[in-house]
């Protein structure tokens, strides 16, 4: 699928300005202003996007009341709703390279990650939730023979979802999916720098049959249009993906408003613990390389800190930068390059100042550290190795999200299991090693949503993605992702 001469063709496709998807029609912002989007690539000037307003938001989350209280959505069969959610992910499908191209364009995805992660990733998102709400039931109590408990499961109502810019396709798609599918309406926030698929794929959804008012996307600052979206009255549950800071204050929006539920998954520093047994140093290796540094290193489950068993910590270090120092960083509409741009020059430079501190603290820059190809005019930096990390370190316990790997060296499992539970961050881990038992322990006692063992990442639809601690609460993916867009109400009847 990934045709050069089809790449460059839509590369230099002109992309014109961009409009909300509100009540099923394209609309500017209320006030006219646009955000410019620039592209990472070359840092050109790609298109403009609404520069969304608080008017915009509530038009958009008045046209999803509606059609959650008049529209039938959550009251058509759940075969039917199957029908044309199973559509929408046809159509998508059908324009997946123009939309990894054009997601490529926005936000510097590498782009043969970015056709399987964000389209693809989208379609088998969408398909499997739709498949699965008409399998879906109630539930008869255990009562005694006079009465008659049930547990219906009821659309909770108007969705207000709010996702980042690293796979905005990906991670919009395990919001989108369960919630439509479920019978709620919603209203979606895309970041400012990586809005462009999921406005393109809203009015697939259009196209689809989507009803009005079912699927709403409104662009711009997350101060403005994510504020409005997280105070409102009419909104009944609200779902983020993004830094901390923000999660916190969509907390408190929810308190200082109707007290909507609220889901956070905030991130990660997440521990790829390799013990001295590991089955397979070569393997380790590669993985724990592309664990880090694949789409530059923003990733959310990013396997940012690399733990070693410390007789195996020189030899590892230096496999692991001959291997890292063959990667290719550049282009990410070329599909040799194995990362491609930083998202931004904001980012970029947030990503040199963590590594600038640790060199003040006398860390080893092992490779990298520097920004490259800035002839180019866009946002590359080179992969990052850090070794002599303590634990204490800022660059150790906060989270980066750039291509940035902080060792450090252990000597036996406690140490180890005090290390990687030593942030304030519990979303994944990795652990490497031969020992059956010993992977065993580690799962049990790595605080962590999600646990691997000799490999790192590659989890599938079938379970759960979720944190604990701060790293969030509530769980994407899987069909636990129905229980944030579900009620149950009890129907208790004396016969």
């Amino acid at each position: 699928m990934l045709d050069p001469d089809r790449i460059e063709a839509l590369r230099n496709q002109p992309q014109a300005p961009a409009s909300h998807v509100i009540g099923g029609e394209l609309r500017p912002a209320s006030d006219g202003a646009v955000l410019e989007v620039i592209s990472p690539i070359d840092g050109s000037l790609l298109t403009t996007v609404p520069k969304g307003t608080r008017e915009d938001a509530e038009a958009a989350i008045a046209a999803a009341r509606r059609a959650f209280d008049e529209g039938g959505w959550p009251e058509m069969a759940p075969a039917a709703r199957k029908k044309i959610l199973l559509k929408w992910a046809d159509l998508i499908e059908a324009n997946a390279l123009e939309l990894a191209v054009l997601g490529v364009r926005d936000n510097g995805t590498e782009i043969g990650m970015a056709l399987k992660a964000e389209p693809m990733s989208a379609v088998a998102t969408i398909r499997y939730y739709a498949e699965a709400i008409d399998k879906i039931g109630g539930e008869i109590a255990p009562t005694a023979p006079g009465n008659l408990g049930l547990v219906h499961k009821e659309p909770a109502g108007v969705v207000g979802a709010i996702v980042p810019w690293n796979f905005p396709l990906m991670i919009g798609a395990w919001k989108l999916g369960p919630a439509l599918a479920a019978g709620c309406t919603v209203v979606l926030k895309p970041a400012e720098t990586a809005s462009l698929t999921l406005l393109r794929i809203a009015e697939l959804a259009l196209e689809a049959g989507l009803p009005a008012g079912v699927l709403n996307v409104v662009t711009g600052e997350g101060a403005v249009v994510g504020d409005a979206i997280a105070r409102s009255m009419e909104v009944d549950v609200l779902v983020f993906t993004g830094s901390g800071a923000t999660g916190r204050r969509l907390l408190e929006a929810s308190a200082q408003s109707n007290m909507k539920r609220v889901y956070l998954e905030l991130g990660g520093k997440s521990p790829n613990i390799v013990f001295a047994d590991a089955p397979d140093l070569d393997e380790a290796v590669k993985v724990s390389a592309n664990g880090i540094f694949r789409n530059s290193g923003q990733v959310c489950v990013a396997g940012s800190r690399l733990l070693v068993e410390r007789s195996l910590h020189d030899a590892f270090i230096e496999k692991l930068s001959a291997f890292t120092e063959t990667m290719k960083v550049g282009d990410p509409l070329d599909p040799a390059v194995s990362a491609g741009a930083v998202n931004s020059l904001r980012q970029l430079e947030q990503n040199l100042a963590f590594v600038e501190e640790a060199r003040a603290q006398g860390r080893t820059i092992v490779t990298g550290g520097t920004r490259i190809l800035q002839e180019t005019g866009g946002y590359y930096m080179a992969p990052t190795i850090v070794t002599d990390v303590k634990p204490d370190d800022r660059i150790a316990r906060e989270e980066v999200f750039g291509p940035v790997l902080a060792v450090l060296p252990f000597d036996t499992e406690d140490e180890a299991v005090a290390i990687a539970n030593g942030t304030d961050y519990g979303l994944a881990a990795a652990v490497w090693t031969g020992n059956l038992s010993r992977a065993h322990r580690m799962i049990r006692r790595i605080r962590a949503g999600v646990v691997h063992v000799n490999t790192y990442g590659g989890s599938d639809l079938t379970v759960p993605l979720g944190g604990v601690k701060q790293s969030g609460n509530g769980h994407d993916k899987s069909l636990h992702a129905f229980e944030k867009y579900l009620d149950l109400k009890t129907a208790w009847i004396k016969l």
